[in-house]
């Protein structure tokens, strides 16, 4: 009728219970465990991408040679930046820059020629040292090319230059760098075929 425990078995009882709350506590430290590394890892890959990222809005510019500008009947009707990739630059698709113009009439924003955008505001490229043969990719630090801005007194492009204007170009490439050109148009033009600016 009575059962009567031992005090073997009532040990053995409470090492199972004690047994059971540690295989608990180990699964949920492994749970968590898991958590943490899953989310560790994560944060490294998000880490080392916004690092990329920031490097390259950072390094991943132009730099400007030279710049000139044509002149015709007294006013400065094209104007030719010649570029190379800045120090420590990767390649940069001259397609895929935009680049803000600020003159004495107004902003222009400026897209490539091969560019597909409705912008009527274009600028042309050509290379005057191409090391690696693309048209448009700067892609070694020897290659120059040439940002030529043709200037027009309406449609949609930036007005030609009288003496003394100034003008301000902001180059915006892919990876979100900017490299700023100011520049001011001599304040005589008479005879000059041709003037840096």
């Amino acid at each position: 009728m009575f059962e009567f425990i031992t005090e073997e078995e009532e040990r053995g009882q409470v090492g199972i219970g004690t047994l059971i709350v540690f295989i608990a506590m180990v699964l949920v430290a492994a749970i968590a465990a898991g958590v943490l590394i899953n989310t560790a890892g994560f944060l490294q890959s998000k880490s080392q991408e916004t690092g990329q990222q920031s490097t390259k809005q950072v390094s991943d510019r132009l730099q400007e040679v030279v710049t000139t500008g044509n002149v015709t009947d007294g006013t400065v009707d094209k104007v030719n930046v010649t570029v190379t990739q800045a120090p420590g630059s990767g390649e940069i698709d001259l397609e895929n820059v935009t680049i803000t113009w600020v003159g004495p009439e107004g902003t222009f924003i400026l897209n490539h020629e091969n560019a597909s955008t409705d912008v009527d505001s274009k600028f042309y490229t050509s290379f005057v040292k191409n090391a690696g043969g693309s048209p448009t990719v700067l892609n070694d630090p020897d290659d120059r090319f040439n940002i030529e801005f043709r200037l027009d007194n309406g449609d949609g492009k930036p007005d030609k230059l009288n003496e003394g204007d100034e003008v301000t170009i902001k180059i915006n490439t892919m990876a979100g760098a900017t490299t700023t050109i100011r520049f001011t148009v001599p304040e005589s033009l008479d005879g000059q075929g041709g003037v840096e600016l």
